[in-house]
């Protein structure tokens, strides 16, 4: 079995561009990762040598894939942008660089991405993203879905897609396709038991790979289903990812807009805008009474959105109709379309495309600052 030892000793042999050194002490180089035969790591390079860094990855896929053992390797290339002056040498309005000074490399044919994000799981973030998808789809927009959440894929179910992509050429996948949608996921190259026990650089390469190396062809709008939380894996994406901006899904309770507050500060810490806030199961409804209940409290996340500033988009309420149609591949906005709660997912994405197309945005939020 090849450790990453191995494919570094191989990397040796990869010469940098400017002929100064190999890669494996370049310090470009990210940790290799191996898992089941197959290598992953990234090349870190200025932003302006981006576009002739391609070669400089294929040499390094095929030391690695040399190496007795690796079966393939994935790599991947991360741009940084050039620290931006120092206020003493700036002639005005000096700026120190931020957290989301990483150059971002748009995706070829893809007009807007946008990230649906939670900063905790269990908030339907998942089935947020597939309706809202398919809102976009019925304003008549050219619309994909990346299944960004390696751990827990849920579009292949939320669609009804089975069977695997194939491959166009080279290494590029044709996406899926359901209700007119372009849809890729991990859970389409992986058996739906298996247990994704990657780590961080094997999730980022696998996430790269779906966005740049599929097939997308000309979108409007392509909606990442973001893995749950704040941790490395989402910080890296949204600072690589060319992000339009994110939706923030919450619930009402406390409980779960503390963590969606993290996933604002999160997108902002990166400078990714907040598109707004969606707030889930809002309310309940007795089918047999017509009785309201606010299982989970009800306007946590429009106060919220008021007070960080952000546009609250709308209410979604806890049905068991949303719930039996995801589990069974249906989505609610085609499968109920005059439903009140397909009607709510279709203006939610009516007022995210306006503030994506229009301008309508976001009034001033307060800045944050993070203590080193």
């Amino acid at each position: 079995m090849a450790d990453k030892e191995q494919v570094r000793r191989a990397l040796a042999g990869v010469t940098m561009p400017d002929g100064r050194g190999s890669l494996a002490e370049s310090g470009a180089l990210s940790e290799i990762v191996i898992h089941q035969g197959k290598a992953y790591f990234s090349i870190t390079v200025p932003a302006a040598q981006v576009a002739g860094a391609e070669p400089l990855r294929k040499a390094a896929e095929e030391a690695a894939r040399a190496v007795p053992g690796i079966t393939s390797a994935l790599v991947t290339l991360t741009a940084e942008a050039a620290a931006k002056p120092a206020a003493s040498a700036a002639p005005a309005k000096p700026a120190q660089p931020g957290p989301g000074s990483q150059a971002k490399v748009q995706v070829a044919g893809i007009r807007h991405i946008i990230a649906v994000a939670s900063g905790k799981g269990g908030v339907g973030k998942s089935t947020t993203a597939c309706n809202l998808a398919l809102g976009f789809a019925a304003q008549g927009l050219r619309v994909g879905v990346l299944d960004a959440d390696i751990y827990g894929p849920s579009m292949p179910k939320l669609f009804a897609i089975h069977g695997r992509p194939t491959l166009k050429e080279g290494r590029t996948l044709n996406p899926m396709q359901g209700y007119g949608i372009k849809v890729m996921s991990i859970g389409f190259l992986v058996d739906e038991e298996a247990a994704m026990i990657w780590r961080g650089p094997m999730v980022i390469s696998a996430i790269q790979q779906m966005l740049r190396e599929v097939d997308w062809g000309e979108l409007d709008i392509l909606v990442v289903d973001m893995p749950p939380g704040t941790g490395d894996a989402q910080l890296t994406m949204a600072q690589n990812v060319p992000l339009a901006g994110a939706v923030i899904v919450s619930t009402p309770q406390d409980l779960a807009l503390i963590d969606a507050r993290r996933g604002v500060a999160m997108f902002r810490k990166v400078e990714v805008p907040i598109l707004g806030i969606v707030e889930n199961m809002s309310y309940f409804i007795a089918p047999d009474t017509g009785k309201r209940y606010d299982i989970f409290g009800n306007g946590g996340a429009r106060a919220e959105a008021e007070r960080q500033g952000v546009p609250f988009l709308g209410e979604i309420p806890l049905t068991m109709s949303i719930r039996e149609k995801s589990d069974a591949g249906t989505p609610v906005v085609v499968s109920e379309p005059d439903s009140p709660h397909a009607v709510a997912y279709r203006g939610i994405a009516a007022k995210v495309w306006g503030i994506l197309e229009g301008g309508a945005t976001q009034r001033p939020a307060p800045r944050i600052v993070f203590d080193a």
